[in-house]
Formats: C-alpha cells, sequence, structure tokens
C-alpha cells in the first residue's frame, strides 16, 4: 500500500541553503552595511527593472546606523569625545535609536532630544536601548528640539553629535552606501537612483560618488510636497557654525517621519550647491503610506513612511522611463516603528469582519465575542 505524504513532495528546484558569512563579528557596530540592492517583481512597470537598496537591513533597522558610527567613530578619533563623555543629539528617531545601538555598543550615556509628535515607539526603542530621551513641544518643531540639544550640551559639557552638519555625515556614505552601490551594480546599467532627505547625508555622500564613477546615472532628489524647502528657491538662515539660525518658512507638517525637518541641513547643502540631482520631485504624504502598504502586501518589502514616499517618487520616474532602464530606490527603515502613526490606520487589534467570518466558517475554536 502506498503511503500518503503528510506534506507534498518537495518541488523539483534545490531547497534553499546558507553557509554563513565566513567570519565572526567582535562587535554589534561590525554588522552595520552591506545591505541588499532587492529587485522589484510585482509593483514594477514591465518596460523597467526597479532595485531598492533595504537599509532595514542593518543591526538597528535604518540607514542611520551608518551616521551613528561615523559620528562616534570620527568622534574618537579625533578626541572631541573623550570616554564615558554623555552624548547628547536632535533626532526624529532614527539617528537615535542608531546613536544608542552605538553608544550602548561603546560604553557612552546618550541623551536624546525629540520633538512629542513623533512615533512613541520611537522613543520606548531609544530607552530600551539605554538612552534617555528629553521631548520638547511640537509647536516648536525641528528647530525646537535641535536647540534643546545644543543648550544641553553647552550646560553639561556633552558632546554634540550635530548629525545636520558634521563632516561625518556625507563621509559615511560616500565611503560606504556609495561604494556599495557601485559594487552591485558593477557591469551592470543604473539610470536613475532615488532618495530622499532628512539631514542630506546620503544623498550628498552617494551623490559623490554616482558624479564621479557613474556620471550616466540620474540621481533624483525627492521632498515632501507639504514641506518643499528645496523647491521653494529659499536659502537657509544659517549661523557661524553652519547650523539653523531659524526655522525654513516653506515648512509644513508632513507625516513622512525623517524626511525634511523644518531646516535645510548644511549637510543637504553641499548636494544642492554642487548640483547632485538631475530632477526634484516633491510628494504627498499619503502618498507615501500608501506604496509602504502596496510593498508590504505585493512584495514583502516592510519598510516605513519614507521608503514608501521615496518608492512613489520611483514608480513615477518608472512610468516615464525609457524601455530597458534600471532604477534604484533607498527604503530608508522598517515599518515597525511607524505602528502608531497613520501607516497603520484601519489595521485592527483584533479580527475584521471577514477573518471573522472566516473563523466561523468551521465550528472549532472561535474567540469569544469582545467584552
Amino acid at each position: 500500500m502506498e503511503m500518503a505524504y503528510l506534506f507534498p513532495p518537495m518541488s523539483s528546484s534545490a531547497p534553499r541553503k546558507t553557509t554563513g558569512q565566513g567570519r565572526l563579528y567582535d562587535s554589534i557596530v561590525d554588522t552595520i552595511g552591506n545591505t541588499p540592492c532587492i529587485r522589484i517583481n510585482q509593483l514594477a512597470p514591465k518596460h523597467v527593472t526597479v532595485y531598492v537598496k533595504a537599509e532595514f537591513f542593518n543591526p538597528a533597522a535604518s540607514v542611520k546606523d551608518r551616521l551613528a558610527i561615523s559620528i562616534i567613530e570620527e568622534a574618537e578619533r579625533s578626541g572631541a569625545l573623550k570616554p564615558g563623555q554623555t552624548v547628547v543629539e536632535a533626532t526624529s528617531g532614527n539617528t537615535g535609536i542608531g546613536l544608542a545601538m552605538v553608544c550602548a555598543a561603546k560604553g557612552y550615556p546618550l541623551v536624546v532630544t525629540m520633538a512629542d509628535s513623533f512615533s512613541i515607539e520611537r522613543r520606548k526603542l531609544m530607552r530600551f536601548l539605554g538612552a534617555k530621551v528629553v521631548l520638547t513641544p511640537r509647536a516648536a518643531k525641528g528647530m525646537g528640539m535641535y536647540l534643546k540639544a545644543k543648550e544641553l550640551a553647552d550646560k553639561n559639557g556633552w558632546f554634540l553629535a550635530r548629525q545636520f552638519e558634521t563632516a561625518a555625515n556625507a563621509m559615511i556614505h560616500e565611503n560606504t552606501t556609495g561604494r556599495e552601490i557601485m559594487a552591485d551594480f558593477k557591469g551592470k546599467k543604473l539610470d536613475y537612483f532615488v532618495t530622499g532627505y532628512g539631514t542630506g547625508g546620503t544623498f550628498s555622500g552617494v551623490g559623490r560618488v554616482l558624479r564621479k564613477e557613474s556620471p550616466q546615472t540620474k540621481i533624483i532628489l525627492s521632498e515632501p510636497a507639504s514641506a518643499a524647502l528645496v523647491a521653494s528657491g529659499t536659502a537657509q538662515a544659517r549661523g557661524a557654525d553652519h547650523g539653523p539660525s531659524v526655522g525654513h518658512p516653506a515648512w509644513a507638517a508632513h507625516p513622512i517621519q525623517g524626511w525634511t525637518p523644518d531646516f535645510i541641513p548644511y549637510v543637504l547643502q553641499e548636494g544642492l550647491d554642487k548640483k547632485f540631482y538631475d530632477q526634484l520631485i516633491s510628494i504627498p504624504g499619503p502618498a507615501g503610506i500608501e506604496w509602504s502598504r502596496k510593498l508590504a502586501q505585493k512584495e514583502g518589502i516592510f519598510t516605513g513612511i519614507s521608503g514608501g514616499a521615496t518608492f512613489a517618487v520611483a514608480m513615477q520616474i518608472a512610468e516615464k522611463a525609457p524601455a530597458g532602464s534600471v532604477i534604484l530606490a533607498m527604503l530608508p527603515d522598517t515599518g515597525e516603528r511607524y505602528m502608531t502613526t497613520p501607516l497603520f490606520e484601519g489595521i485592527v487589534e483584533l479580527m475584521s469582519p471577514e477573518e471573522d467570518a472566516l473563523s466561523k466558517s468551521t465550528p472549532g475554536y472561535q474567540m469569544p465575542p469582545p467584552a
């Protein structure tokens, strides 16, 4: 008698295997970088090829892990950061989470200032990693948390990370992100590179590499439609330390956390002055939410609103690009730090009517009615 299979036979293709990294790591910070470029198979128009660079593969799940390790190690090398000295920085979340990871691994106390408008899970993640989070009123915008960090640094003699001005920002993206892109596309076409800006480090750093080594690649810069600072053409007022002296008049509130504070960062200014971008496209916040959800549900790629917004712009480029074009879009972080934001509105905690109907379609193991 032929034995029935509990599970169907395996497909004819070989099962997946892994071989390990071939190395052991001395610290969590040594795993930063070398994030993959992943092809989009369901959502991309058929006449082009679209990839995303998935920065949520970094150990603290965002592109800002690169910035965090660069700031700390450059300050260690220069002597600006002393052993055991407290680090302080203003952040919308991802830089603070990256700094919290790096500071925990290296033994530095960290204090983060953050407007209370940013997602609750971000402040919880930083506190979980041992940082202290000082909230500032949302009415004071990004300038409020920025100036609060400067006040705390000046009063206490702490090391101010200065992510918006430090040369360590664009440098790490020139040395890692840009180099990874060139290596991954070696011998292949790369017609468009799409990125948003927060501090401007990814844009300016990768822009240095692409302009020199892949000048045929068109760089597309993106910003929120309701906070189109670059498109406004209005220059940023700056102090003697290159930091903003006032907020930018073109800024308005937007849901794309991590993109576009209410000033043009000095790190971004390099890329603007050197014309590192070929096209500037603004994108509404709801489009970022829509495309983040599409990436999750059609590609299994889980990114936040900023990643969705970057991808939305990439889709605009893809629709109009010549046949055979290759497009790469940055995905800065994971969707998990947006669970208390509009990204997850409508995602129920219990069961949807459809799920409840599925449960009732068989007699066993049904949930009791909610209290």
